[in-house]
């Protein structure tokens, strides 16, 4: 990839503390370097206490705009000027844009789950049973997404049942309806969810490197084989619960798709292009690929 740095050249940029393993920079420069857009995206190790200085920053030197990762996607929310509808609602922000000094904060992480779900898997939310696998970060964003999608029922399991509670409160709160239910991991409500499920999702971190052998479901051979069954986890790009899946001829999805859309989205925010998804997508794999674990 060949980057020229001009005068007039836009900056782009992700905080997180740490920094070094985000695959963002990648996957952003190469989108910017295919459609020839005069931008460059850098990270920035920012600590916590130093994000009120960082935000400053955004506005003191015109950066166009930031991703936001762990650990600042809720701290980072009092320092900006406006709030998206569903930023809100989950109560996190990972994405920023800087409109002529207006700090305006997203959250993609949901949306580009849906979109990895409807372009990579062809299944629309709407009027779907959806099992939902933890209650933390990243499960919220998707459980808000897809209540405001129209999930037809949305079962969330969690370890600690009080925070599956918490997030069907929200959910149902969000939408004005009650299509979210609260369960525990392998409790009958649960084991049933499982049978039922058009879609199941594992939104913990279970089965991430490098714990590559572990699994959020102690008996996979409940997975009915015409459910689609998606790991947000995208390293390793094949989790034990997508294989033992792919055994029981079930459909799976992983996932690079939710990390190239949610990227893809806020790309769009800032740049106003059509981002090429397909090159993301294949940064990602590429950077994963030669992973030996």
């Amino acid at each position: 990839m060949t980057l020229r740095i001009l005068g007039s050249t836009k900056l782009l940029g992700v905080f997180g503390y740490p920094i070094e393993h985000s695959l963002s920079p990648l996957m952003h420069n190469a989108a910017l370097e295919e459609l020839k857009l005069n931008y460059c995206y850098i990270p920035f190790k920012v600590e916590p206490k130093k994000l009120g200085g960082a935000v400053g920053a955004i506005r003191a030197l015109n950066i166009r705009g930031v991703n936001v990762t762990i650990p600042h996607k809720v701290a980072v929310m009092e320092y900006l000027d406006e709030i998206s509808l569903e930023a809100e609602i989950i109560g996190a922000v990972n994405t920023i844009c800087n409109d002529e000094g207006i700090l305006k904060g997203y959250n993609t992480d949901g949306k580009g789950f849906v979109r990895s779900l409807k372009e990579d898997a062809c299944k629309d939310p709407s009027g779907k049973k959806m099992l939902l696998i933890g209650a933390g970060g990243a499960a919220k964003g998707v459980a808000v997404q897809l209540g405001l999608e129209g999930v037809g029922q949305l079962t969330i399991a969690n370890r600690t049942p009080e925070k599956a509670e918490n997030l069907a409160r929200l959910v149902n709160k969000a939408v004005d309806e009650n299509v979210a239910v609260p369960s525990s991991l392998g409790s009958k409500d649960f084991i049933r969810a499982m049978n039922e499920a058009d879609i199941i999702i594992n939104a913990t971190p279970i089965g991430m490197y490098p714990y590559i052998d572990d699994s959020p479901l102690q008996d996979e051979n409940l997975i009915n084989s015409e459910t689609l069954v998606c790991d947000l986890i995208y390293n390793p790009l094949e989790t034990v619960l997508l294989r033992t899946a792919k055994t029981r001829g079930a459909r799976t999805l992983n996932g690079i798709g939710m990390l190239a859309y949610q990227g893809a989205i806020a790309f769009n925010i800032w740049t106003g292009a059509l981002p090429p998804v397909h090159v993301m997508k294949k940064t990602l794999v590429n950077a994963l690929t030669p992973i030996k674990y």
